[in-house]
Order: C-alpha cells, then structure tokens, then sequence
C-alpha cells in the first residue's frame, strides 16, 4: 500500500503544473459550452438564481484565483462547482439541467472523462514528436 501511495505522490508531483492547466481549461469549459442565459430562461429561474449562477461563473476570473483556490487538489472544482449549480437551481431544476446538457451523466463524470481522454492522446503525442526527430535528424531535409 506505502508502494502504491508513493507512486501515486510521485506521478502527482511530475504531472502537476500540466494538469493543472488541464483541470483549469476543464473548468473554463464547464462554463464557456454552456449557454447560461438560455439555461436560465428553459429552467425559468429566478433573478436572484441567475445572479448566483453569473456570480459563480465570474468566481475564478484568470488562471491564478483558480490555482489559489484548487491547488492542492484541482479535481475538487468539478464537485465544487456542480454543488454549488444544484444549490443554486434547486434538485428538481438541476436535474433537468443534468439531463439537458449533460444527457442524464453527472457533469463531474464528463469532465473526468475528458481529462482522462486528454492524457492519453498527449502521451501519444509525445510519442510520435519522438519518432518524427528521429526521422528528421538523419540529415534528410
């Protein structure tokens, strides 16, 4: 188990500055893809609701308030966030919203996805950076 946490730390610590730009992107793009004026007007939520709901997507206005806020644990913006929507709209409200937007998935589970897709295909990126030097460095321009 001491293994497992140590390898865990460690693929933490090196992957950090990286994924941290990751789960920010992924928080920018909770609030950029969605259009909250029309969220607001399907779900017929109040004034008072719409202003939480602006106020809570101005949170974190630049990269740096956002790390303040998650640096020690950036996964934690997802629960964070959707927490405070379904306070904010009410249960019943924030489930249409779930389903509207998010086809029935919790919207934490989407972003995990994403961020897990991206990996992958960022190690391949890599990979294939490694091959492509490797082909041009033999003096063949």
């Amino acid at each position: 188990m001491k293994k497992l946490i140590i390898a865990v730390m460690l693929i933490g610590t090196f992957g950090l500055s990286n994924a941290q730009t990751d789960y920010y992107n992924d928080y920018q793009r909770s609030i950029s893809d969605v259009n909250w004026q029309n969220v607001i007007s399907d779900l017929v939520l109040s004034s008072t609701q719409a202003n939480q709901i602006y106020a809570l997507n101005d949170r974190y206005r630049d990269y740096n308030s956002w790390d303040r806020a998650y640096t020690n644990n950036p996964d934690r913006w997802r629960t964070d966030r959707y927490g405070e929507l379904e306070r904010i709209m009410g249960r019943e409200k924030y489930m249409k919203f779930k389903n509207k937007y998010y086809k029935g998935q919790n919207p934490v589970a989407v972003y995990n996805r994403n961020k897990n897709n991206d990996k992958r295909y960022k190690h391949m990126d890599k990979k294939m950076m490694k091959m492509n030097k490797g082909k041009h460095g033999n003096g063949h321009h």
